[in-house]
């Protein structure tokens, strides 16, 4: 019954979240050394099953490219694990400690509760579970509600490698009983010191209520502007691939394109040459029925379809190897869907006629829907980047890069990362890509290196004028003394 699971999950959060304090003590008294041989150990391990567990969630899921999946499994076993190597998170954080007036310590935060969308649940899972252990804090994870079985595998590999390596029991845990009762309960817990959620939209007023302070991975309506001095040919390649990858699925994606009118053409047929179908408007409206219901809602069964079956579903043939849907805009207005996140390889596409119309419209775009966190030029103009970078309410700006790759640190030097920070304040915490360096606090030592003789030099001066005369301070002073002296004469009896 639905009352009993209700129950059966809040006592499951806290008897989690108890447990995970306990553990967190034991863990947090571990030097960095042994906290990266767990990491090590847990990566290595899950590393093996990237294959399976990817071909797992994409069944359990049913969206997305299983191949794609793979790539961020390994992505995370790999590249965030060559990033986390050498990089010191608790205890003294400078390289040398003889050194210098003031120091660091790193410090865990406790006990983190995560949450990971259906979008990309496992490589999500993984990424959080490297980053908690390697900052010495134990983490709680809700399973997705569409993605239990794959989160639970992909957990247990790594809670059994990091076991066997001297990982606490209860330091990686979940929550497999899944309710929002249950999720809420274990935010709320006293002993919960951080909620890490990524992409679950469903979840964020109830993680913001839980009074924690908050990382939010944010997505949104993420626009790529296309600049008359781009390499066009690189940047259709890039845009295509980039929206094709895990059908759309991935945060950091393009959502719409905005091109500079004066190469419109020979963008048109670069994305063309890159397997993207421009639909008719007839086209265009169908596609957006198959997305969305009439009052607005997401039909949460065609998100990260591909184009071939969207194009299926909306009742009309597209060529073979079609990898992307174009639908073709003029205005931004907020009846429209194609101004929204759409979580699938499809894209608008705007014209205007010059870059500082473009910026105008990537402003129109971003402030329609949670600002989104990512925002992407092609150009080699120098100046207009940096117009954009000044100007655009998002965490980050790429340069010359397919948007899904590139925010996640795949094709950047950005920091590898499967949760990208929000751009909109007060939406978590920080737009960082989330480190282990934003799981821990810093606690600063100072050393002495003035004597309390310092403080003089923040006391009145008491020097006298040029002629000898007494500064008005002084002559105050003198003029007080007296007057005490004189009224203490008066009390005394006679």
């Amino acid at each position: 019954m639905i009352g009993d699971k209700d129950l059966i999950s809040i006592q499951q959060a806290r008897i989690l979240a108890e447990n995970a304090v306990e553990a967190q003590k034991r863990l947090a008294a571990l030097p960095q050394e042994a906290l990266d041989s767990i990491v090590e150990a847990m990566a290595e391990a899950v590393e093996a099953h990237a294959q399976s567990l990817a071909v797992m969630c994409h069944e359990e899921s049913d969206c997305g490219v299983w191949q794609d999946k793979m790539v961020k499994n390994l992505f995370v076993a790999r590249q965030v694990r060559n990033s986390l190597r050498g990089m010191r998170c608790v205890g003294p954080l400078d390289g040398d400690q003889n050194h210098g007036s003031v120091r660091e310590v790193g410090v865990p935060l406790g006990v983190i509760v995560a949450l990971c969308p259906v979008t990309s649940p496992v490589s999500t899972a993984m990424y959080k579970t490297l980053l908690a252990v390697k900052s010495g804090n134990a983490i709680i994870f809700s399973l997705h509600p569409r993605a239990i079985d794959s989160m639970r595998h992909a957990l247990d590999v790594m809670i059994a490698a990091g076991r066997a390596h001297g990982l606490p029991e209860g330091a990686v845990s979940y929550l497999d009983i899944v309710a929002k009762s249950g999720t809420q309960e274990l935010m709320q817990h006293p002993g919960v010191a951080l909620v890490m959620v990524t992409g679950v939209l469903g979840m964020f007023e109830a993680a913001r209520a839980s009074g924690k302070p908050l990382i939010y991975g944010g997505t949104g309506n993420g626009p790529v502007f296309i600049e008359r001095t781009a390499n066009i040919a690189a940047a259709a390649g890039d845009i295509v691939a980039s929206k094709a990858f895990d059908n759309g699925l991935a945060p950091s994606a393009e959502q719409c394109v905005i091109v500079d009118g004066c190469v419109e053409r020979q963008v048109r047929r670069a994305f063309q040459d890159n397997g993207a179908y421009f639909m008719t408007e007839a086209e265009a409206e169908a596609i957006s029925n198959v997305l969305f219901h009439r009052d607005g809602r997401r039909r949460r069964d065609m998100v990260g379809q591909s184009a071939a079956a969207l194009a299926e579903k909306g009742g009309f043939a597209i060529p073979a190897g079609t990898r992307v849907l174009v639908a073709e805009r003029k205005y931004v207005t907020g009846h429209d869907p194609y101004i929204r996140e759409l979580l699938s390889p499809v894209l608008g596409y705007y014209v205007e006629p010059d870059w500082k119309h473009a910026c105008e419209k990537c402003l129109e775009l971003l402030l329609q829907e949670r600002h989104a966190q990512t925002l992407t030029i092609h150009s080699t103009d120098d100046e207009v980047i940096r117009q954009f970078a000044l100007k655009k309410p998002v965490a980050r700006l790429l340069v010359n890069t397919g948007a899904s790759f590139g925010g996640m640190g795949l094709t950047t030097d950005l920091t590898p990362a499967m949760t990208q920070g929000s751009g909109i304040a007060g939406y978590g915490i920080t737009s960082d890509n989330i480190s282990p360096l934003n799981l821990i606090y810093r606690r600063k030592i100072g050393y002495g290196v003035r004597s309390t003789a310092h403080l003089a030099e923040f006391g009145p001066t008491k020097t006298a004028s040029a002629d000898g005369a007494l500064r008005a301070d002084e002559t105050f002073d003198v003029l007080r003394r007296v007057l005490r002296e004189a009224l203490t004469s008066l009390q005394q009896p006679h």
